[in-house]
């Protein structure tokens, strides 16, 4: 039981008529023995007038919630928190062991409500009825409780020699606010796997004054000014977790937001000894997080297949290259750009688990890979990329950290610098551990803001030669990402040529835009017949529909029988035929589609189609295939066919039961079908839901075929 600081005993169930303040950690629950006590989620410093909470018998916890372990219920509750204060004066909450985040169902299982007052509430009257359970008011939606907002104003000691914002202290502020994230989310310690790239969009800078003393505006912030950060996890694995990162500066004075980058971080959840720790699964609730959820798999599985498609760029490259062709007369030797500098990991280096911070380590990187591009350039180079910093094992106090930097490659107008991190002991005996690596992409500004010619890079023989390829190949890779996966859906043309080097990308993108399409929130029912139910979304330049049914087949089976398009015509009368034109890998495949004449039409319509299918990533994914237009040098369009597109489409199957599943087809309608689905959504045909129909009855016949059971592409 607990007791007040006068001695006094709180009784379970007995209504608190006080205050709460809260002490520096944002607490939901005051637990007491035998009870639950409710408060709403309240952040640093906040007070709020307690309301009366449902009992709950000893030993008994709603549903998600788990004592620590060795204790029983009662112990545990008691142990874990106490009550303070005398009553006449209202009550303080004081958490005494332990941080638990209750999810939202707890809070509604614990407590009635709270009113957003900020007066005490009037104590009840001899007879007065209590209000009936959810009486009062509901509190508003609570903010995703991964997030974490870091504020930092820009102070002298945070620039560099041109008054800009130091890349290096960015990148500590974002790997702390990304790591607090994941712990958040964790309830343990974790650590930094990795850092996707990151495209830095403006400099923070001082700001120009002119001689009347008025800011000029030329330049974006400087000293004085705040750097805003917001991280949260998008999605946990099993002992990994992407986070996403938004960066953006305010102007204090002026008022002025503008982002400066965004980025997406992998933590990994460490245990005792280092051992792994498999996190708790992630339930995302608005629809951006629904989007960043699903997406997350995506960019999972680019970030694994990320060397092999370099290694497949450098083998498909033919071998006589810009550096056998050209005049090195005047190029610089690579080896005067070689920078090679040691730190030594003291206490401050270090982060609350006791490993040499992330953040650190990503600045020193930062900072030895300018030196080397300036001796390159004889200038002040900025950086405007990062491709990828991934650790690959830890250092402590008292380590020596041995950075590396050297010029790999110089194009016209950018160069690129590799750097890497080796650890070692006081023992120079021990060979140096390899930590980290990343590649970072610099510019050199003129007065007016555009980028200098830079002069050419000799590479030394040998790893020299490798490191200046694959430069060249690091940047095919990143102009195809940007092209494909950086823009919005709307921006990418629709038809994209596929070849080897971005078939990654474009994969990515077949499947990110199907499943962005299918965590819109604004789906209307717009017509029903029997089993068959069609969904409209109305937005800017597209209105896409939606097909849902529910067959008797497991999930797996309908999945490898709708992602053979070399069936479609089996089931869609509109398909004449689909032949598979490329095997890409046993995700994705290429086909050439013959479709029916449209009725404005007097010839059939034919598509170029990159088919690409995703198995659930954990429990709850959906089996995907998403369909999307690309050009083939091998297929052009021909005269006795009109060259169709399509820009979203494809199937999401969620297995009901063992025996059941839901089917839905999504499509973004072109121009050119805008007549034939506003025909059906209005209820003048009936082509589409007779479409669907044939598809059950297709289904249905196939499920027990042996052959469709073991073909799987």
């Amino acid at each position: 039981m607990a007791v007040s600081s006068l001695g006094t005993p709180w009784v379970a169930g007995q209504r608190c008529l006080g205050w709460a303040v809260l002490l520096g950690v944002p607490m939901r629950v005051n637990f007491g023995p035998g009870g639950v006590y409710s408060c709403a989620r309240v952040t640093y410093g906040s007070v709020l007038p307690l309301h009366k909470a449902r009992p709950l018998s000893p030993g008994t916890l709603p549903g998600g919630l788990r004592p620590c372990a060795g204790k029983s219920a009662p112990a545990f509750l008691g142990a874990s928190w106490e009550l303070q204060g005398a009553r006449e004066r209202g009550c303080l909450l004081k958490m005494v062991k332990g941080n638990i985040i209750v999810p939202e169902d707890i809070l509604s299982f614990c407590c009635n409500g709270l009113q957003g007052s900020t007066s005490p509430p009037r104590a009840g009257e001899p007879g007065e009825r209590e209000e009936a359970p959810g009486a009062m008011a509901s509190p508003s939606p609570a903010r995703n409780p991964t997030e974490v907002q870091m504020s930092q104003l820009v102070l002298p000691c945070h620039t560099n020699h041109r008054g800009e914002l130091s890349t290096g202290q960015l990148l500590k502020w974002i790997d702390t606010a990304a790591c607090l994230s994941a712990e958040r989310h964790a309830g343990c310690p974790c650590v930094t796997a990795s850092m996707d790239d990151i495209y830095f969009e403006h400099t923070i800078s001082q700001p120009s004054v002119s001689p009347a003393g008025q800011r000029d505006g030329r330049s974006a912030v400087g000293v004085g000014q705040v750097v805003n950060i917001k991280a949260k996890v998008n999605r946990a694995f099993n002992s990994s977790m992407e986070v996403g990162i938004q960066v953006s500066y305010e102007d204090l004075c002026s008022g002025k937001h503008c982002s400066i980058c965004k980025a997406y971080a992998t933590f990994v959840a460490q245990g005792p000894l280092g051992s792994k720790v498999r996190l708790k699964p992630l339930t995302p609730q608005t629809e951006e997080e629904k989007i960043e959820y699903s997406i997350a798999a995506e960019r999972r599985r680019m970030r694994l297949v990320h060397k092999d498609t370099l290694k497949d760029l450098l083998i498909r490259s033919p071998q006589e290259t810009e550096l056998e062709t050209r005049d090195c007369s005047g190029a610089v030797p690579a080896e005067r750009t070689r920078v090679e500098s040691v730190e030594l990991v003291l206490p401050p280096h270090a982060n609350h688990q006791g490993n040499t911070f992330g953040g650190q380590i990503m600045a020193w990187m930062e900072n030895v890979a300018t030196i080397a591009a300036s001796r390159l350039c004889h200038a002040h180079p900025t950086l405007r990329a990062i491709e990828m910093f991934h650790f690959r094992g830890p250092s402590q106090v008292g380590d020596r950290l041995v950075l590396k930097a050297i010029v790999n490659n110089a194009f016209k107008n950018s160069m690129e610098v590799g750097v890497s991190a080796e650890a070692y002991g006081q023992e120079m005996s021990v060979s140096r551990r390899h930590i980290n690596s990343a590649f970072m992409t610099f510019v050199v500004l003129d007065q007016e803001g555009h980028p200098r010619t830079l002069p050419m890079v000799a590479p030394e023989p040998g790893d020299g030669e490798r490191r200046y390829r694959e430069a060249s190949a690091r940047k095919k890779i990143r102009l195809d990402r940007k092209y494909v996966v950086s823009c919005k859906q709307t921006e990418v043309p629709l038809s994209v040529p596929w070849d080897q080097s971005n078939k990654v990308y474009l994969s990515y993108n077949n499947v990110s835009a199907l499943k962005m399409l299918v965590a819109k929130a604004n789906w209307v029912l717009a017509r029903e017949k029997e089993k068959v139910r069609m969904y409209t979304l109305e937005e800017d330049k597209f209105l896409s529909f939606r097909i849902e049914i529910s067959v008797c087949i497991p999930a797996s089976r309908a999945f490898s029988l709708l992602s053979n398009l070399r069936r479609r015509h089996e089931w869609d009368s509109h398909y004449v035929s689909a032949e598979l034109v490329q095997k890409v890998d046993d995700d994705d495949m290429i086909y050439h589609v013959v479709s029916q004449k449209l009725r404005n039409e007097n010839k059939p319509q034919d598509f170029v189609i990159l088919a690409s299918r995703r198995k659930p990533c954990s429990r709850g994914d959906p089996y995907v295939v998403a369909f999307r237009s690309v050009t083939l040098p091998t297929h052009p369009a021909r005269a006795e066919f009109t060259r169709g597109e399509t820009l979203c489409s494809g199937f999401c199957i969620w297995p009901e039961s063992e025996e059941m599943s839901k089917v839905a087809y999504y499509n973004q309608a072109m121009p050119g079908y805008l007549n034939y689905v506003t025909t059906n959504v209005a209820g003048l045909s009936s082509d589409i839901c007779s479409t669907f129909e044939a598809c059950e009855k297709f289904l249905l016949k196939n499920k027990e075929d042996l052959i469709s059971r073991l073909q799987d592409f």
